[in-house]
């Protein structure tokens, strides 16, 4: 068997290294808030709306109940907040009509029809199945054969962030686009209409 040089095994370590971290989602690539500032804001004047209006627009449709309503400074703190609730960001986005993706710098798939968000019935409302989002993610760690550390290296969030996601509830923006990034898959895949 020949001999193989310190040298060598080093620079492959190097390059594993090198692609690992490749394949993390980067927080560059996030889902950015200030960009749907942006599109609300503009949809908002270009319909001649305040931000009052918009809300009570983006609300009725579903007809939320009045302890889930969407306000004006919901609104507006997607310009300088860092994370969004995941199910009212949802919400904003089938307004303004455009893909979670079409807000993630980059993102080659934003307009496809398999990233569009479904519409629902005027008494429901499109809300993330994180139950459903963790059953891919496990089956995609299993598959490569990870752990839940190294998938949340790999991702970028806490393992527990992740695993939380088993009990169901809520998630927010970015973070659940940088998981759905890291199964390649659309997040309209793990949305789904249900009643409040």
């Amino acid at each position: 068997m020949p001999k193989v040089s310190s040298d060598f095994v080093r620079v492959v370590l190097d390059e594993l290294r090198r692609r690992q971290k490749s394949r993390a989602v980067k927080p560059s690539s996030d889902f950015n808030l200030r960009a749907l500032y942006a599109a609300l804001n503009a949809q908002r004047q270009a319909r001649g709306l305040s931000w009052a209006q918009a809300a009570k627009e983006i609300n009725q449709r579903p007809k939320r109940l009045s302890s889930h309503r969407l306000s004006a400074s919901t609104l507006t703190g997607t310009r300088t907040r860092t994370a969004g609730e995941g199910d009212g960001v949802l919400q904003m986005l089938r307004w303004l009509n455009r893909t979670p993706e079409s807000f993630v710098p980059g993102h080659r798939d934003s307009e496809e029809a398999t990233a569009r968000l479904a519409d629902v019935p005027l008494h429901q409302i499109l809300r993330f199945d994180t139950r459903k989002l963790h059953a891919a993610l496990d089956a995609q760690r299993i598959k490569k054969k990870m752990t839940w550390a190294q998938v949340a290296k790999e991702v970028g969030l806490g393992a527990a962030s992740l695993t939380r996601l088993s009990k169901g509830g809520r998630t927010c923006f970015p973070q659940v686009m940088r998981i759905v990034r890291w199964l390649a898959r659309p997040a309209a895949d793990f949305t789904s209409a249900a009643d409040w």
